[in-house]
């Protein structure tokens, strides 16, 4: 069921001709501080793979792959890709990138299954990143030096916002919180996980929640993650499950909390194969992608997606993802969010 929020007294600080300026603004603006802050070379990423090889990301595996036939391959079915988190790693050894150095890309994505409202849309674009780590490097402290760096880029790009448009006030703390799935658990034990993420997010401004798809103390995980890309059953130094998580700041127009980018230090093969055990899909080792990972033809790296229209609309104070991206929204939606002045695009 799709669900639309409207703030009390919203309107658009700026307009749709300054919103299109914003938005090219942040987009440039963006991926070159991240590039630089990981090194990363761009490269040209697909919209489609062809279904069977297990490079497309099953998100939490409920999800279906838009698919059609290719004609001129004998009708082989080619899907959509939900994201790149695999075909990203592939790339790593194709292009023979060394350690400390890494890729970045513009990934378009369908997703029909999405419940769509002010922050989820069938349209998905994001920056998918991935670098080449050492062993040694595969570590929790490893993974917050990463999103201290990602955290950077995000904290220079709002500055550059209020630059452009002096309205737009900054908003983020000047230091991410860092807290693990269980330790936020504890914390507020009646709570779903969407209201934990809500209440330390309204406490804190900006977040990364560690340790995302293993089960938690409740029997139940945070949120569900697929097991063949992020390590989410490693041991850390700190004694607790999960070399990654998710990175979510406050929403002062929708007042709650907002996912802007996952990320994670990828499996090796241990990891691998335990958590393709726990989710009782030991199939997938005959597939093109695991084999690879097998037979150690494949770097380790940590890598992430981070959502172009939303840390859009998180930085130009939109009520919602319509406002930045154009995609199909039902008709009830549209029509009720225009007349409280959410004009989607």
């Amino acid at each position: 069921m799709s669900k639309l929020t409207i703030p009390k007294d919203y309107y658009p600080i700026i307009d749709l001709k300054q919103t299109e300026l914003g938005i090219k603004s942040i987009k440039d603006f963006f991926q070159l501080n991240l590039a630089s802050e990981l090194r990363l070379r761009r490269v040209t990423a697909p919209l489609f793979v062809e279904k069977g090889t297990g490079i497309n990301d099953d998100l939490t595996g409920v999800e279906r792959a838009v698919q059609f036939p290719i004609k001129d391959m004998d009708n082989v079915s080619a899907e959509i890709v939900h994201s790149l988190a695999k075909w990203k790693r592939l790339t790593l050894a194709e292009y023979e990138i060394e350690k400390g150095f890494g890729i970045y890309t513009d990934m378009n994505a369908i997703r029909a299954d999405e419940e769509l409202g002010n922050m989820h849309s069938l349209y998905v674009d994001q920056w998918d990143w991935e670098l080449v780590v050492d062993e040694s490097e595969r570590t929790i402290s490893f993974l917050r030096e990463i999103v201290g760096r990602i955290y950077d880029a995000m904290l220079r790009t709002e500055f550059m916002v209020y630059e452009l448009f002096p309205a737009i006030k900054p908003i983020l703390p000047r230091k991410i919180t860092f807290i693990h799935a269980e330790d936020l658990l504890q914390k507020y034990p009646t709570y779903s996980p969407k209201e934990r993420e809500d209440a330390i997010c309204k406490e804190f401004g900006a977040v990364f929640i560690i340790g995302i798809g293993a089960a938690l103390s409740n029997g139940e995980p945070h949120d569900l993650r697929s097991p063949d890309y992020d390590d989410w059953t490693t041991i850390n130094e700190e004694n607790q499950e999960g070399l990654n998580g998710d990175l979510l700041v406050w929403n002062d127009v929708l007042e709650r909390s907002m996912e802007l980018s996952s990320m994670g230090i990828r499996v090796d093969k241990a990891a691998l194969l335990k958590q393709l055990d726990i989710k009782n899909q030991n199939e997938k080792l005959s597939l093109y992608f695991h084999s690879k990972m097998m037979n150690d033809e494949l770097p380790l790296c940590i890598g992430g997606g981070i959502g172009q229209s939303r840390l859009c609309m998180f930085y130009l104070r939109k009520a919602h993802i319509g406002e930045i991206q154009s995609s199909i929204w039902p008709k009830e939606m549209r029509s009720t969010a225009r007349k409280n002045g959410i004009f989607l695009i």
